[in-house]
């Protein structure tokens, strides 16, 4: 079998939606086309890792690939973790997944569909999608790289010369989206998150899961806001806010800013402690199908002029942000490599 047929397969396991991507034996990636289902973690964990298999086998026949061709599998899922393999509380998933050992889960539903045993390895979301930006933004190259993933929530990931990701002694070691916020520089209240910490997470201030908080106290200030006069629910306003955003709607353009500056300052407090070369900003945010060119543009260009004054001059010259490669892809592509680079040890 060649390297090219050989093929590690990433599952992308978000609170929402779960994705499925593939490397081969030299890295490169199968296909950039996005597949994505309902995770629907509503119904438990034996249905998510059901529909995680489902993935895997729709992918596999969308190339014209089969099981046994599968040499390794990867699991990008929110953190953190009780020890390896094993869930806790999570921000995004519900009450019923803390605690559950999802290593040995995955493992028998993948060798009782492969018919063998097939190699596993987990790891936190953000940072296997930032091992396969890292690859994608250096190159050749030996630079570390940040990476800053705003969804639903903020997927963070610190990416060494080797390109492997800092995880820390208890796997906790890159949970960056729960750092205190700098509240005196945004003027924001310390908002709750769901993560249970009442200090302001940064988390709150720059995705999904902080926007009803940040809507709130905009239509206060914009009372006869089509928004405020609407009978959706505030979660279901907030989803409306990047669309609002793409047509120059004062208002939600006006939060997307806030968020950029409060993401921008965060980059700074990460860059005094790992002091990266490359910054990678991904998300929806970046998505070029869903948002304009002059929507990013704005935003990077808000985050990179809230995090220089922050900077040491070094830094200032050298310190380079770009929106992520991969998309909706890096988490799924970064889960593959990892069960690629696992298989090399």
């Amino acid at each position: 079998m060649s390297s090219k047929q050989k093929i590690y397969i990433g599952t992308d396991s978000g609170a929402t939606t779960s994705k499925t991507g593939g490397v081969w034996g030299d890295g490169t990636t199968v296909s950039t086309k996005l597949m994505q289902t309902s995770t629907n973690s509503q119904d438990g964990p034996d249905v998510v890792v059901q529909g995680w298999v489902k993935g895997i086998s729709a992918y596999l026949e969308q190339n014209e690939l089969d099981w046994d061709d599968v040499q390794g599998v990867g699991l990008a899922i929110p953190g953190p973790y009780q020890r390896y393999g094993v869930l806790d509380r999570s921000a995004n998933l519900p009450k019923s997944f803390e605690g559950w050992d999802v290593h040995t889960s995955y493992s028998s539903a993948l060798a009782e569909h492969a018919g063998r045993a097939v190699p596993l390895i987990v790891g936190n979301d953000g940072n296997y999608g930032g091992v396969a930006e890292a690859q994608r933004v250096r190159g050749n190259g030996k630079s570390s790289v940040l990476m800053l993933a705003p969804g639903s929530g903020v997927g963070c990931a610190y990416i060494d010369q080797n390109g492997l990701p800092l995880e820390g002694d208890t796997l906790a070691g890159m949970e960056a989206s729960h750092m205190a916020a700098p509240l005196h520089l945004l003027g924001a209240k310390a908002y709750p998150c769901g993560c249970g910490k009442d200090w302001g997470c940064i988390e709150v201030y720059t995705s999904i899961s902080g926007l009803p908080y940040l809507l709130a106290e905009k239509l206060e200030q914009y009372p006869e806001h089509d928004l405020a006069k609407s009978p959706l629910s505030p979660k279901e306003k907030v989803l409306l806010l990047r669309g609002l955003a793409q047509k120059s709607d004062q208002l939600a353009v006006e939060i997307f800013d806030f968020q950029a500056k409060a993401l921008g300052l965060h980059v700074a407090s990460l860059a005094m402690v790992l002091d990266p070369q490359f910054v990678v900003i991904g998300g929806g945010l970046m998505d070029p199908e869903s948002t304009t060119e002059e929507f990013r543009e704005r935003y990077l260009r808000i985050l990179r002029e809230s995090a220089m004054p922050y900077l040491w001059p070094a830094q200032q010259a050298r310190l380079t942000v770009v929106p992520a490669a991969l998309g909706d892809l890096s988490q799924a592509i970064g889960a593959a490599l990892m069960a690629l680079y696992q298989s090399r040890s």
